[in-house]
């Protein structure tokens, strides 16, 4: 459960975080990816509650990153599936999990594996450059302001750059 709402946070990552921000709804998010897509299995898969699954779900397609649709009409059940927007969410939750693989393996080794199906290799995902394609890291990348920038709850970087903090 969450303790605090990121909502008035002028942030990118603190406004993703108010959609995804838990604990269950990456994996959710996940299960939908893997291919399941009714309430019955993500309840069966993750021993999730229905209550919290269902606050879950109505989160996600109230942010527009799941779309429900009905598959049978007495009583109404419902399908899910990714939108656009969480279809690019999800090679960041490989990320995620090539990280965990990383530095989180469970004692059994590494539960899943991902096929880059345009050259059929196995591949440990990672952020890259949207321009030039190298991978990125902290020692290469800096932060300035963009276009929206502004001082507010959330954004200190911003206002050290701007310099507007002590």
């Amino acid at each position: 459960m969450r303790n605090t709402s990121f909502a008035s946070m002028h942030c990118s990552l603190a406004q993703s975080l108010e959609l995804i921000g838990d604990w269950w709804t990456p994996l959710v998010l996940r299960d939908l990816y893997l291919g399941l897509n009714r309430f019955d299995q993500f309840v069966t898969d993750l021993g999730i509650s229905r209550n919290l699954l269902t606050d879950r779900l109505a989160t996600l397609v109230d942010g527009g990153l799941v779309r429900r649709t009905p598959y049978q009409q007495n009583p109404v059940r419902y399908s899910y599936e990714l939108t656009e927007a969480g279809r690019e969410l999800v090679p960041i939750l490989m990320a995620l999990t090539a990280w965990g693989d990383r530095w989180a393996t469970p004692p059994a080794g590494q539960p899943i594996r991902f096929t880059h199906t345009t050259c059929g290799k196995v591949t440990t995902p990672a952020v890259c450059c949207s321009e030039c394609g190298d991978k990125l890291t902290t020692e290469d990348v800096v932060p300035s302001p963009g276009p929206g920038g502004r001082t507010a709850p959330g954004t200190a970087l911003i206002a050290s750059v701007l310099g507007d903090m002590p």
